[in-house]
């Protein structure tokens, strides 16, 4: 049998071999055509990336250089606020650097960038899946990768643009030693402050040329290149000023790792604080707080990251109105700051700060803010910090979630018309920490409303009231009005978080009392209403904004119902009675915090929602200083400058607009305080924390007027005299029933007649922490 005879006889063998096989089997490739076709695959993506290797150039540097300056309009799309930007950068060379500087970059950025030929293929694999899935546009970018997208190419998340980097970086990585792409990382990167490059960096945070760095001074400049606008420690949140110490001590700690560092230097260094933000030209008056708040929401929301921004060419108009804003720098002027007196008063009238908000809350439109007197002296945009408490400003939020619960954690009712003892300094029970917080002036007030409780903003009340609700559900409810999560001070672990240890901006703060004023939708602020750039060649970039829905934090009832209770404080006996003289229906709150570090006003009418902060601010060391004493006053409330302040600005930006009454729809109709019966036995002596009370009837169709556990021992409707009627007001002209029949507020006549508080009660801080507060008010 011949060879040729042979291979016949055994193809014919293999053939017959399959056809005994069963049908699914038969279907399946031979190892012969898998092997053939996954060669050929092989073959044809390796001659593919040949090709593409060979045809995709390494471009020309794009259009970066000769970037444009951003301008920025009021709402009017006419008016201009400023102009910012022709790039800063100073450009240098790599022996310039200081060489543990370059590897604080490595350490940082791109740990195998010595070795890897340019891109880093299991992360790119990575980054790839994760898009695949869904996550958004990956990164997984070495150093090359992102000197080629800053450099050549834009900072389009694409897979075109990330496919042509690939190739580019790999011919750069090619044709360049690994220092001359280091350096033009370096020089090209962006490192917030307006600052393109490691020399404008070096002199943005320390005022120095880039060879003068020292090893901290370098490993921080390296730390923020992943997160630049986030990350700067001295404008950053206290949580964001966390996350960028955390990635310091990640860059120092790869130093370590890769031998770059021994581990004693590594111990011996210490932060090294940047020197404060210097304000850029052109940004001097209010216009510098603008731009920070439009750059501000346009990064935070993803409409456009932080280099791109300022890469410059863009024509912003934001959603502030200039009559109004400058309405709230002249009822600035006019309430405080002619007010004050340095040359009398150096150690009081000095250092005091004012942050201010307005929104419209219908559509979440921020119309006008107050950051600070003048940018170019005071380069901190007071509206977006978020180190102030604002102390019985937070009380509405604890309200509002007892009202959304109905009943306390044990079962009794919480209504608006709910009584609780208002005696000043009595424990809170039920909390998770100890807690006793005076009343303002210590006075006691006996068996009150919550209603009556925020007209004069007793603490004691609230204090409990937060308990009763549930504390989670209390953070829960701020969350959802729009106080950030991330915020400090809003701890359920901890008993003071009721009166208002959180620590949100004006802003935040605005857009949680505009949730109120909306009914309980939800609209997270905003501020730039168009954002559009003309490329070389004529072609418009018009990045799509985000939409603006609402979201329903609570049903209209509970908003309207605390809106109907904050109208009360608006009212000649309530502790925002200044406020009367806009003479318009309004509705709001103060706050004033322990050791009189700020005090505030939130509030609203209708079609305008205000918020005004005030606090006094060592400018070394930017530590809190109290604010008694300020304009020759002993104490500043939050119903003194701030709701001064806040009437000036409403009179001036609603003037011309007619005024509008609150559509209310509580779902109830007020008791009569008269028709309230005990049932049951009252206890003989004040409960404790154990003790559980009875409860009051309730008339039919009424809500349930319910006592508070911890009541005095008699019953309510003979424990105190009722004042007289509320006087009617603009806000309130029919006062409600249950305001009119309030226990006369006494002062306890001696420390000694005051219980005996807990001895583990959390502390007063100065700083915005989680530790208990006794606002004033």
């Amino acid at each position: 049998m011949t060879l040729s005879t042979r291979r016949q006889a055994k193809r014919a063998a293999r053939r017959e071999a399959r056809r005994a096989l069963p049908l699914w089997r038969r279907l399946l490739p031979t190892w012969r055509v898998t092997l053939g076709t996954l060669t050929a695959l092989l073959l044809l993506a390796v001659g593919a990336f040949a090709v593409l290797y060979v045809i995709v150039p390494v471009p020309d540097p794009n259009a970066h250089a000769v970037a444009q300056n951003n301008i920025y309009l009021y709402s009017d799309g006419t008016t201009e606020i400023a102009r910012t930007g022709a790039v800063n950068r100073t450009d240098v060379t790599i022996d310039q650097i200081p060489l543990q500087t370059q590897q604080a970059v490595v350490s940082a950025e791109d740990r195998t960038f010595y070795q890897n030929r340019g891109i880093d293929l299991k992360g790119m694999l990575r980054a790839g899946w994760n898009t695949l899935l869904g996550k958004g546009m990956q990164g997984g970018s070495t150093i090359t990768q992102q000197y080629v997208k800053n450099y050549y190419l834009t900072q389009d998340q694409t897979f075109e643009r990330k496919g042509r980097e690939l190739f580019i970086a790999l011919k750069v990585d090619q044709q360049r030693d690994k220092k001359e792409i280091l350096a033009g990382y370096l020089n090209s990167s962006y490192f917030g402050r307006g600052a393109y490059g490691i020399q404008s960096a070096a002199k943005a945070y320390y005022g120095v040329d880039v060879s003068g760095l020292t090893l901290g001074q370098g490993a921080y400049l390296a730390s923020l290149l992943q997160a630049p606008s986030l990350y700067d420690v001295k404008t950053a949140t206290p949580a964001n000023r966390e996350k960028a110490v955390a990635r310091w001590h990640y860059t120092l700690d790869g130093m370590v790792q890769l031998g770059f560092l021994t581990t004693v230097d590594r111990a011996a260094t210490t932060f090294p604080e940047p020197i404060d933000p210097q304000p850029a030209t052109g940004l001097s008056g209010q216009a510098g707080y603008l731009v920070g708040v439009a750059d501000d929401y346009l990064i935070s929301s993803g409409t456009i990251d932080a280099p791109t921004l300022k890469a410059g060419g863009w024509r912003i108009t934001t959603t502030f109105e200039k009559p109004r804003q400058d309405a709230f720098v002249k009822a600035v002027q006019n309430e405080l700051t002619d007010e004050l007196d340095p040359r009398t008063r150096p150690t009081t009238d000095t250092d005091v700060r004012v942050a201010g908000a307005s929104v419209d809350p219908a559509t979440g439109r921020v119309v006008a803010v107050y950051g600070g007197p003048d940018y170019a002296k005071q380069p901190y945009n007071d509206a977006l910090r978020q180190d102030n408490q604002i102390g019985s400003t937070f009380k509405p939020i604890d309200l509002a979630a007892g009202l959304i619960a109905q009943h306390t954690l044990d079962g009794r009712p919480i209504t608006t018309e709910t009584r609780y003892d208002g005696s000043s300094e009595r424990p809170v029970t039920g909390g998770p920490t100890p807690y006793a917080p005076p009343n303002e002036d210590d006075v006691d007030y006996g068996n009150i409303t919550l209603r009556y409780a925020m007209v004069k903003s007793v603490n004691s009340v609230y204090a409990q009231e937060g308990v009763d609700a549930g504390l989670a559900r209390v953070r829960e409810t701020a969350v959802k009005l729009g106080i950030p999560d991330s915020v400090r001070g809003m701890d359920p672990t901890n008993t003071s978080m009721t009166l208002g240890t959180a620590t949100p901006s004006a802003l935040d703060l605005a857009g949680a009392y505009a949730t109120f004023a909306n009914h309980g939708e939800a609209h997270t602020p905003w501020s730039v209403l168009k954002l559009e750039r003309v490329n070389p060649g004529g072609a418009v970039d018009v990045p799509k904004m985000p939409e603006h829905k609402p979201t329903t934090a609570m049903d209209r009832s509970i908003a309207d119902s605390v809106t109907d209770v904050l109208r009360d404080v608006v009212s000649p006996r309530g502790t925002g009675a200044a406020a009367l003289d806009l003479n318009r229906p309004a509705a709001g709150k103060t706050g004033t915090t322990d050791s009189n570090l700020s005090a505030w006003f939130a509030g609203y009418t209708p079609e305008l929602t205000t918020t005004v902060g005030l606090f006094r601010e060592n400018p070394k060391s930017h530590a809190k200083e109290p604010l008694a004493g300020t304009a020759g006053l002993t104490r500043i409330n939050g119903g003194a400058f701030p709701t001064k302040i806040w009437t000036d600005y409403m009179t001036t930006a609603l003037n011309g607009t007619t005024p509008q009454q609150f559509d209310l729809q509580t779902g109830r109709s007020n008791p009569d305080p008269d028709n309230w019966t005990p049932t049951g036995t009252p206890n003989s002596t004040p409960p404790s924390a154990g003790t559980t009370p009875g409860t009051a009837a309730t008339p039919t169709g009424a809500p349930a007027p319910t006592t508070h556990p911890h009541t005095p021992s008699t019953p309510p409707t003979t424990d105190a005299p009722a004042p007289g009627p509320a006087a009617p007001s603009p806000q309130n002209p029919d006062p409600t029933p249950s305001q009119e029949e309030q226990p006369s507020p006494t002062a306890r006549p001696t420390q000694t007649t005051r219980p005996t508080k807990p001895t583990s009660q959390p502390t007063t801080t100065a700083g915005p922490t989680n530790s208990a507060t006794a606002p004033a008010q």
